[in-house]
């Protein structure tokens, strides 16, 4: 006799926003590749897929909207050979397996997940290039951010703990109301709001509307304040019209680097005194001044933003899945050719953004646009998409490698996606003592994205070169 099926539960606000937020040019997917050796099986990834990660509900739940959003509903007819499939790479003639890897992950982030059935795919290459496999996964953002998901990957490792079991109101996402009052309302006193920066006059007033005491919401109240919100935002000047900035098409390329020893980016931080993610942007803002400056620009003097997303919740509480995270617009100084000075504007903008409630700002924006027509979301989020030219993720992952199914895990990468018109995601991963780039870029905007990951390990070299030129303390 076959169990109940769970009951359906309504999805959250903010996560209603980033389902419909899919584009023809910008599938909002969270990808990430494992390469693992020796080599995995489709059987053995498929009892593990079966054994732990379906011990999240969500993950055998299809998305149903209706007029009042949207629902998960577990999925009659959930089948699990459609979510973990074997996949075969075409090398193209003199291709090596690692650059056809590439361009197949690159075909993936443009397809869009089937809608009717629940909203992830896992793609085994069995061989990869005789030694090891490839796994590269593919779940939509409005099951998790990428804090949720890499709990979730890590669930499903080997020895990695299964989810707690949820209460009864968690489950059924009554709680929403409490969090947003909690992570949203309560911070933002008359000084916080004005640490914003922006020019809206009744965000406070907004927030509260967001989360009433009595948990009730007039949504026509609430788009008279979202739009005087909205324009407030709008005041922010456009970002640099640089070539990675434009229309955005649905061909998408990728790349990533080998991994950087993280005890020396550690090494240069201290002697520069600054961080060790201030030493990693400089890396990626001069990449990208450098990669402008061969295709014949000159981005002297100029700055782009990136939206860089902002944890909003406790880490202990990430397998709970659902989005928590705010959005920054931080800015890289790509036009300062000199390494050492760039690397001091990071530092000084990223001290800037650490006492910011912009984060904040974009969560409520965001919450409330997910109520909105879709006509209205949809401005909403191309009006952040004119402010920046990418987005970009600093994770931190294990320091040691993981093991998945009696497999090492040899290296990781993963990109999240952009919205709008937003062009070009980079992503940051520390993983078992070494540190990576990855790079995913809309193929008419970027179609050498290999270009710029080539130039991340030059521009540290140079930081590296000038602390050991530096003074050093008498022994």
């Amino acid at each position: 006799m076959s169990a109940a099926p769970a009951p359906a539960e309504r999805m959250s606000r903010v996560d209603h926003a980033w389902l419909r937020m899919d584009t023809d040019a910008n599938p909002m997917m969270i990808v990430g590749v494992w390469l693992l050796a020796p080599r995995l099986t489709q059987p053995e990834l498929a009892a593990r897929v079966q054994g732990s990660l379906l011990a999240y509900p969500r993950f055998r739940q299809k998305v149903v909207e209706d007029p009042m959003g949207a629902l998960w509903v577990e999925d009659a007819r959930f089948d699990l050979g459609h979510h973990v499939t074997r996949d075969t790479l075409r090398p193209k003639p003199g291709e090596a397996a690692l650059e056809a890897l590439k361009r197949r992950v690159a075909e993936l982030c443009a397809q869009p997940l089937d809608p009717s059935r629940p909203l992830w795919q896992f793609h085994l290459i069995e061989d990869l290039d005789g030694t090891q496999s490839a796994l590269v996964s593919r779940i939509h953002h409005c099951i998790g951010d990428g804090i949720a998901l890499i709990s979730v990957m890590l669930s499903i490792a080997d020895g990695g703990k299964p989810p707690p079991q949820r209460r009864p109101r968690e489950a059924a996402g009554e709680d929403e109301h409490d969090w947003i009052a909690d992570t949203l309302i309560k911070p933002f006193t008359e000084l916080t709001i004005k640490a914003i920066g922006f020019t809206g006059q009744g965000m406070g007033k907004g927030l509260e509307m967001l989360a009433e005491p009595s948990g009730s919401l007039d949504v026509a109240r609430l788009g008279l304040q979202v739009a005087s919100d909205v324009a407030a935002l709008a005041l922010m000047p456009d970002d640099s019209p640089t070539r990675l900035k434009g229309q955005a098409t649905p061909g998408k390329r990728v790349a990533w680097s080998e991994p950087m020893p993280l005890d020396e980016v550690k090494a240069v931080g201290r002697a520069f005194g600054v961080s060790i993610n201030d030493v990693l942007l400089a890396c990626v803002a001069g990449a990208i001044g450098d990669y402008l400056r061969d295709k014949g620009d000159d981005p002297n003097g100029q700055e782009i933003r990136a939206m860089v997303p902002v944890n909003l919740r406790p880490l202990s509480e990430a397998w709970k899945l659902g989005n928590r995270f705010g959005l920054a617009p931080l800015v890289l100084p790509i036009g300062i050719a000199h390494p050492a000075e760039r690397l001091y504007a990071v530092h000084a903008r990223m001290n800037q953004l650490k006492t910011s409630y912009q984060p904040l700002l974009a969560f409520a924006v965001l919450a409330v646009s997910g109520m909105m027509i879709k006509p209205v979301q949809s401005a909403i989020t191309g009006l952040f998409a004119k402010k920046a030219t990418a987005v970009m993720t600093n994770v931190p992952g294990p320091k040691e490698p993981i093991r998945f199914c009696g497999r090492t895990v040899n290296q990781v990468m993963f990109w999240v996606p952009q919205s709008g018109d937003i062009g070009m995601g980079v992503s940051i991963l520390s993983y078992a003592g070494g540190v990576q780039f990855g790079l995913i870029t809309d193929a008419r905007m970027c179609p050498d994205p290999e270009a710029i990951v080539a130039g991340f390990r030059p521009e540290f070299d140079k930081l590296m070169w000038l602390a050991l030129m530096g003074p050093w303390p008498a022994i």
